[in-house]
């Protein structure tokens, strides 16, 4: 298939990235496998969901390269880290898939790549944001940017945009992605001159913060900085709300979910969170976001989509990105060219892939006003 019509198919690959426009003859026609490993059940099920719904969307737009089928194997991790990697084992062993794409939650990709790192079979995680999921890795990429970004990124909103100089933290000490954020915030918010006067702690599961909130009430806090997931999350604003909090309350990506008011009400009015640079509603939307939201609203049309959905369509572009660009559907070679990815337009903006296989992307933030989620702009993290 010639890279023109490619181009006609996916929107997303550009002639600006200064690829030639050169006709792919491939002798062998058999499918190429690409692996999918995301948690479909368990606490993550809703990101996970979402994710494999943007990958469906986007092998849907694109389901050949170098004029060979791509058949996708999906593989449900279950939100738990064992059977993260026994999902890649069985993916690289069994299905004998070429690239993986997966997956959303930090301490299940971190178990997964273990696996892919040992196979020398390159994977693209969707949403994990923690540093150790690529650190010192050569196989494993990710499409999304990394905690201590999106950390110093909340940070300076809150000081410099919101004018907050003393804030708290309030994190699940079980939870990497959690434990990774909340440090990158406190640091960056101490190193722009603000006060932490907290750091509090509570494990997955927990279902009662009283003694937390009350003693952060007592610590008085500007805002408090809560990398939790979306259900954990709107628990923890109702019971601040019912105990009389007046401070400000931030999360990260992981609340980015429609569900966070569902579950909140009204006690997430004013609730701030870091997102991808992504949202249905956003205004100044790029062609590519367009595009995505377009197919998203046309093959989904009672569910609303987030930067999940986005990250795993990007996800899928990325990988036959770099097929196209090799000529090659060797796990080595596409390796090479995930590396080697530079401004690739996407559903959230031009995408490159950096020293530490991370992309490199703004971050933006929503704010819920009046019961609705609203895209506020993008920050610069200092």
């Amino acid at each position: 298939m010639k890279f023109g019509k490619l181009l006609a198919l996916a929107g997303i690959l550009s002639l600006s990235l200064g690829f030639a426009a050169q006709p792919v003859l491939a002798a062998d026609k058999a499918p190429i496998k690409i692996g999918i490993y995301l948690p479909l059940t368990g606490q993550n099920a809703f990101g996970g969901q979402l994710e494999l719904e943007g990958v469906q969307l986007a092998h849907k737009e694109m389901p050949t390269v170098l004029d060979r089928p791509v058949e996708l194997v999906v593989v449900d991790n279950k939100s738990d880290k064992v059977e993260a990697a026994n999902a890649v084992k069985r993916l690289v062993e069994r299905d004998k898939v070429v690239a993986l794409i997966g997956t959303y939650g930090s301490s299940l990709a971190m178990a997964g790549a273990e696996v892919t790192e040992k196979a020398k079979i390159p994977g693209v995680g969707t949403s994990c944001t923690n540093p150790l999921v690529t650190q010192g890795k050569k196989y494993y990429f990710r499409a999304c940017f990394i905690d201590p970004y999106q950390g110093a990124a909340a940070a300076t909103y809150a000081f410099e945009n919101l004018g907050l100089k003393k804030a708290a933290v309030l994190m699940d000490m079980t939870n990497d992605y959690a434990v990774g954020l909340s440090s990158f915030f406190s640091r960056s918010f101490r190193k722009l001159g603000g006060e932490v006067v907290a750091n509090l702690k509570y494990s997955s599961g927990d279902q009662d913060f009283t003694a937390q909130l009350t003693e952060l009430i007592a610590k008085k806090p500007d805002i408090v900085f809560m990398p939790a997931y979306f259900a954990e999350g709107a628990i923890i604003m109702k019971q601040a709300r019912e105990l009389g909090a007046t401070f400000r309350l931030m999360g990260a990506d992981a609340m980015d979910n429609p569900d966070t008011v569902k579950i909140g009400g009204k006690a997430v009015e004013g609730f701030l969170h870091t997102t991808f640079p992504y949202d249905p509603k956003m205004t100044n939307m790029s062609e590519e976001a367009k595009r995505f939201t377009a197919a998203w609203q046309k093959a989904y049309p009672y569910k609303e989509t987030n930067v999940n959905g986005a990250l795993g369509y990007n996800s899928y572009f990325l990988i036959v990105d770099a097929i196209r660009r090799a000529n090659s559907a060797d796990p080595a070679a596409i390796t090479k060219a995930l590396a080697e990815t530079r401004g690739l337009p996407t559903a959230l903006g031009k995408l490159s892939i950096n020293a530490t296989h991370d992309a490199e992307m703004p971050v933006g933030i929503i704010e819920y006003k009046d019961g609705k989620r609203v895209y506020v702009g993008e920050v610069t993290p200092k």
